[in-house]
């Protein structure tokens, strides 16, 4: 029997990505915005997150946040890139980064599972850095606009400049995603 689990987003890269990354479980979308307490805490953003998705469909269920931390910037954005990047952009990180040597950064995510009694966390990070300029096409893939600037750590292009062969590559070595994480202990799970 195929496992299920209700995923609460309106992020349809989200969706794309677990459906990709959970192997042997059937993902639930159920469109719903959430209400995402001010905090640069991408765990406690998911917790509240993951509770709320439970009152709305009141059987298990998980929920993403996510942020992107440019260490010469003090962690900046960390878990605030959508209004990041409705106000400055991806051209005013850029911007922010000139002249700059530390480029470093990464994106980290967190996923939050919850049944009513049991929450469990699962944690991920991809670090990289900033190129200089805005590089690459836009495709299904994407998440974010982030994209455009992220040079992931061991290559010398942007994600959005990847092949179907970066990506092969990238997941060989990057660290297990969040959702990959959660999908190994869903299936041991009860």
């Amino acid at each position: 029997m195929v496992k299920e689990i209700v995923f609460v987003t309106t992020n349809k890269g989200k969706i794309a990505s677990a459906e990709k990354d959970l192997h042997n479980i059937r993902i639930l979308p159920i469109e719903a915005d959430l209400i995402e307490p001010r905090s640069d805490d991408i765990k406690e953003i998911a917790k509240h997150k993951v509770l709320q998705a439970y009152e709305i469909v009141q059987r298990p269920c998980i929920a993403l946040d996510s942020g992107f931390f440019i260490f010469q910037l003090n962690g900046f954005p960390k878990a605030y890139v959508n209004h990041m990047l409705e106000t400055i952009g991806i051209q005013g990180v850029i911007k922010l980064l000139s002249g700059e040597e530390n480029r470093k950064s990464e994106f980290r995510s967190c996923l939050a599972y919850y049944d009513g009694e049991v929450m469990k966390f699962f944690e991920s990070k991809a670090p990289g850095e900033i190129s200089t300029e805005i590089k690459g096409k836009d495709n299904e893939r994407k998440w974010s606009d982030l994209w455009y600037i992220f040079i992931p750590e061991h290559f010398e292009k942007t994600l959005a400049e990847f092949s179907e062969d970066d990506f092969m590559q990238y997941h060989t070595i990057k660290e297990d995603s969040c959702m990959k994480k959660f999908g190994e202990w869903y299936n041991t799970y009860n």
